[in-house]
């Protein structure tokens, strides 16, 4: 039984690992060097995202790049001055895509997010906040008549998991086109995907959950952790050390030297995504999260606020945010004439991406690691956290973790 154990990280994976631990009877510290639900966990369009079963390492996406790039009005930014991050993530993502291996991870990916939207259900219902999770689906929608006939055609055709997809009806036609001024000359509408309503809440909810189940929080940052057959030790900035029986590494982005030194690979590069918020004006607090595939930007209504997210950037975390992204995201929201009222707010946030879009889960020795989730890191984080747990205490996961097992970098 795992008595004890330290959490390095504090985004939205690393409390539901702490969660899951707590409820099997883990005594458990997070340590973090910044104030919780500032990463990229908090920062997306709060959409779960069960449909997106197809990993982004795939032929098809390789074919898209040129069309998709910044320079040429697209979403995927691959700045000059970070040829030295992108370019070597881009060839492990070519060997990534190969027929076999694409297949491979559909498949694992497919059996981890059909267990997501129940595993949160579980989550919020132990935190008293069953509220903050709204399963009412999305949109998306398309501009001119030669996108939608192509969007339509590719969407009705895929592999959407739990999700199912139909045609808008000519009432949400109605509904979608009174939200923006640019005429929508179609649209298809998921069901079975859901939204978090309010990620400042789920913050607060998440963080407030862990407090009351004894959790202790250290702030710090972990220099290193050094790991024996039945303990590990993590080492802060500040030279003080804490034991526990597992070290869990969930620090999204920053966790790739953690691991390193424990002789783990994990080739992660920060996959920087953009968003713009402000008032919502009279976009309809009940309105599902709507795709504008065309811009490849999503817009969500949180309790308060309206947020425009969109952008693929591959870079290092720490390079300083590109203000012409914001100007990007800004110019879509004039010219679709959405009601984002100043103040708007601007944020950036870092993705961690591992070149074959799966998550790294799994454990060596008193080390363990849930990080790497990508794009799905809200939408997979309650269940990575149940499945973790499960595999630490001995118990089987509800899904196989095996294909999630850093040892596939060797």
């Amino acid at each position: 039984m795992i008595r004890s154990a330290i959490v390095v990280g504090d985004g939205v994976v690393a409390l539901n690992v702490a969660l899951a631990l707590q409820k099997r009877g883990t005594q458990v510290t997070i340590v973090a060097p910044d104030a919780p639900w500032r990463g990229a966990s908090w920062g997306n369009a709060g959409h779960i995202a069960v449909e997106q079963v197809e990993p982004l390492a795939s032929l098809a996406t390789v074919r898209s790049v040129p069309r998709r790039l910044f320079s040429r009005g697209g979403a995927l930014a691959l700045p000059a001055r970070a040829v030295g991050r992108w370019l070597p993530f881009t060839l492990r993502l070519l060997l990534a895509s190969t027929p076999a291996r694409f297949a491979r991870g559909k498949t694992a990916l497919s059996a981890m997010l059909a267990t997501a939207i129940p595993a949160w259900q579980q989550v919020l219902a132990a935190a008293g906040a069953s509220e903050l999770l709204r399963v009412d689906g999305h949109y998306v929608v398309w501009e001119t008549p030669a996108s939608a006939a192509r969007g339509r055609a590719a969407w009705l055709a895929a592999d959407t998991g739990t999700a199912t997809v139909r045609n808008a009806t000519g009432e949400e036609l109605a509904q979608l086109r009174a939200l923006t001024d640019v005429p929508i000359a179609g649209a298809i509408r998921f069901v079975g995907s859901g939204q978090i309503t309010d990620t400042a809440a789920l913050g607060v909810a998440l963080t407030g959950c862990f407090a009351a189940g004894g959790g202790v929080r250290v702030v710090g940052r972990v220099r290193a952790i050094a790991a024996e057959a039945a303990q590990a030790t993590v080492t802060l900035d500040d030279g003080s050390s804490r034991a526990a029986d597992v070290v869990v590494i969930a620090a999204g982005a920053a966790s790739a030297p953690l691991v390193a030194p424990l002789g783990l690979r994990a080739p992660l590069i920060a996959e920087r995504g953009y968003h713009i918020e402000g008032d919502p004006g009279d976009w309809p607090a009940d309105q599902p999260p709507v795709v504008f595939e065309d811009r490849a930007m999503i817009v969500t209504r949180f309790a308060g606020r309206l947020r425009a997210a969109s952008i693929v950037e591959f870079a290092a975390v720490e390079t300083p945010a590109d203000p012409r992204k914001w100007a990007r995201l800004r110019a879509h929201v004039a010219a679709l004439g959405l009601p984002l009222h100043e103040p708007v707010a601007p944020w950036m946030g870092a993705r961690p991406t591992l070149p074959d879009y799966l998550p790294a889960i799994g454990r060596r020795g008193a080390v363990a690691y849930a990080f790497g989730h990508q794009h799905l890191g809200l939408t997979l984080s309650a269940t990575s956290g149940e499945a973790l747990a499960a595999l630490l205490h001995d118990e089987t996961p509800a899904y196989d973790l095996a294909p999630f097992d850093l040892a596939r970098f060797g």
